[in-house]
């Protein structure tokens, strides 16, 4: 698949660039992405929630009544979730809700998730720019006129630049990296 390069201005520069069909052009396996990003979103979780079980409430511990011959039935202490101010029977605990996958099952997963994108036309290729203060005009300017400027925009960049990672911050749809930097491991939006 071949690519035009485009200029700041929107204009085309007149060079093409050729995309990896081992990257760009692979079949994209929705089960996969849908396991990446059910894996990222898991991690997101805090998994603090808890409630108190009977062994954790401030109660006594003297048994209510006789064993037998109350006429009601037996109980050992207020701390039993069947009163009120007892202990929760089966509550939430902290927990981790990370899980693993495999490192060539995520692999997949980007690379099918960016041959979606290149099969749909949404990458678009712009010759390196530098930015000489951070002027969130300017870039809001600059994807305008790459028309990328309504929709979310993912820039990648080859090292990292700080004027332009700052004058992206306001922008709402707009997530700056650097090549070396994992997708979903950087800031979302």
């Amino acid at each position: 698949m071949e690519l035009s390069v485009y200029k700041i201005d929107g204009t085309l520069s007149g060079k093409k660039v050729v995309l990896d069909e081992k990257v760009f052009g692979v079949e994209p396996n929705d089960h996969v992405i849908y396991l990446d990003v059910l894996q990222y979103l898991a991690a997101q979780r805090q998994g603090t929630a808890k409630t108190k079980d009977r062994s954790e409430v401030a109660y006594s511990t003297k048994k209510l009544g006789r064993q037998k011959g109350g006429g009601g039935a037996r109980h050992g202490s207020l701390k039993a979730g069947i009163f009120v101010g007892g202990g929760n029977v089966f509550g939430p605990k902290p927990r981790d809700y990370r899980f693993k996958l495999n490192k060539k099952v995520k692999q997949l997963a980007r690379v099918s998730a960016l041959s979606y994108k290149a099969a749909e036309g949404k990458i678009t290729l712009v010759e390196p720019f530098a930015m000489d203060a951070p002027k969130t005009k300017e870039l809001k300017n600059i994807l305008s006129a790459i028309k990328a400027g309504e929709r979310k925009v993912l820039v990648i960049l080859p090292e990292n630049s700080n004027n332009i990672f700052l004058s992206s911050r306001n922008l709402p749809n707009v997530q700056v990296i650097t090549v070396d930097q994992d997708i979903l491991a950087a800031r979302v939006k």
